[in-house]
């Protein structure tokens, strides 16, 4: 028998509705472990659908790495303060700190990088490609492929997740949306290191 102390247990780790909690349970025969992939799972198809929600609770996390070295700040989002408080959240927006003094990206996402950077960099790559030999109608596609790679580089969003290479940042959001239920935003981020000089590379209202 499922007991409301399992499904408030549940609900506390993945912030997940309380019906679909226990249903989760139910299914697992009350396996804490297994309710949480089988939500996973299920909430994966949904997903997308709740990208479209506002989300506009949520938390700023901060992470110091390197003995004070390196300090970042990072703005994630929720619908409710309910799921702001969750484990599960709060864990995943530690994790997105962690991102940030790792990977140092440049920007939050494609869309924040200015035309006038990708035109210099297609200029630098279609160059480098020249000089590399390659037949001139393939120089495009490849200056394409490379231009990919740079937003992968430089992009949090679009960067590998440091905890599982196989995945991106923006994958990793969707499957913390799948399981919490609710739509998940990383909205800004700030990275200091000692001595370096501060630049805004966040979105602009």
């Amino acid at each position: 028998m499922i007991t409301p102390e399992q499904v408030k247990e549940l609900r506390g780790k993945t912030g997940a509705g309380i019906m679909d909690c226990k249903k989760a349970l139910i299914e697992t025969n009350g396996d804490m472990e297994k309710a949480i992939i089988a939500l996973r799972e299920k909430g994966l198809a949904k997903a997308a659908k709740k990208q479209s929600r506002s989300a506009s609770e949520g938390i700023i996390e901060s992470y110091i790495h390197g003995n004070g070295r390196i300090g970042v700040l990072v703005e994630v989002n929720c619908e409710t303060d309910f799921v702001a408080r969750n484990e599960e959240f709060r864990s995943f927006a530690k994790d997105i700190a962690m991102q940030v003094a790792a990977s140092n990206p440049k920007y939050l996402s494609r869309d924040n990088v200015p035309s006038e950077v990708i035109e210099k960099e297609r200029e630098i790559l279609k160059a480098q490609a020249i000089n590399e030999g390659k037949p001139e109608k393939i120089v495009e596609k490849i200056v394409d492929g490379r231009i990919e790679k740079y937003y992968e580089e430089n992009c949090l969003l679009e960067q590998p997740f440091i905890k599982d290479t196989d995945k991106s940042v923006s994958q990793l959001i969707m499957e913390k949306i799948a399981i919490i239920g609710e739509n998940i935003t990383v909205s800004r981020f700030a990275r200091f290191e000692r001595g370096e000089v501060m630049k805004d590379n966040n979105p602009q209202d």
